[in-house]
Formats: C-alpha cells, sequence, structure tokens
C-alpha cells in the first residue's frame, strides 16, 4: 500500500496538485484505510489530475473499483483501502476531510528530487 500511496503522491505532485495530504484511518475507523486528498485549482485542473492517476497506476496495472463524479467540485477514486479526494478548493474547505478525520495519523509524504 505504502508504494500505490507513494505513486499517486509522486502523480499529483507533477501535475501541481495543491496541499496533497496522505491519512492512515486504519486506527480510527474499522471500514476505512487510507485516504490521499489533494486539491486542484479548476474544472479542467481536477479533470487532469483524475485522469493522471487513473492512467498512471494502469500502467502499473492497478484500476479503480469504482470513481464517483466527476463533478467541478469533487471527484473521488477509490481503490479499495485507499481512496483518493481530488476537490476544489471551496469543496475542501466545506467538507473538512482532514478535521473530520483529526485523529488519524497523517503519512509523511515527499516530492520526488
Amino acid at each position: 500500500m505504502d508504494r500505490l500511496i507513494r505513486e499517486v503522491y509522486r502523480i499529483l505532485d507533477q501535475k501541481k496538485a495543491e496541499n496533497i495530504v496522505a491519512l492512515d484511518l486504519r486506527g480510527v475507523s474499522d471500514t476505512l484505510d487510507y485516504f490521499l486528498i489533494a486539491t486542484g485549482t479548476s474544472t479542467p485542473h481536477l479533470e487532469a489530475l483524475e485522469r493522471a492517476v487513473r492512467e498512471g497506476l494502469e500502467e502499473m496495472g492497478v484500476r479503480p473499483e469504482s470513481v464517483e463524479g466527476p463533478s467541478s467540485r469533487w471527484v473521488l477514486i477509490n481503490y479499495g483501502p485507499l481512496l483518493v479526494h481530488l476537490m476544489s478548493p471551496e469543496a475542501r474547505e466545506y467538507y473538512d476531510l482532514e478535521g473530520l478525520w483529526a485523529d488519524a495519523e497523517r503519512i509523511v509524504l515527499e516530492p520526488a528530487l
């Protein structure tokens, strides 16, 4: 799972996603494992982020179980234990997933050098 999270992070970082955060929910949820949350600056940017993640992981042989959206505010890509949330700044502020899951452990991710 660590490899998958890091690959999604790498893809999103290359595509200029903002405020990328990964949460380990296993200690605070019986049904959820990991969230990776990122902000896209516009509808076309959200679409580009979604496309890049899906194409990048498909090259690794990993396909999403489902995709909810796309919308101009929020796209959810379900990779089983990893849920990738791509959100507009307004949706991210309104839904505040990091605040809702404040007890979850943050996974430290660094951009590739």
